[in-house]
């Protein structure tokens, strides 16, 4: 199944942050993976589930403590 997202959801990766557009679920035996336009470059790429980390969000309270153990 694929899920197209409207509005995006701002993304941490491995490559730096991006916006995904796409989630790809192949089922319960394997991890969905993430479709991504990168914010430095624009470069789409794709990234499984566990290389993804939901960028704070103070509106909907989204991962409010990821800034907090900086220092």
């Amino acid at each position: 199944m694929i899920l197209q997202l409207n509005p995006t959801i701002l993304v941490d990766t491995p490559l730096g942050r991006g916006h995904v557009i796409f989630i790809i679920d192949y089922g319960m035996h394997q991890n969905s993976c993430w479709v991504v336009a990168l914010e430095d470059n624009g470069i789409v790429k794709h990234f499984d589930s566990n290389d993804v980390i939901v960028c704070a969000n103070y509106t909907y309270h989204i991962n409010l403590c990821k800034n907090s153990h900086k220092g």
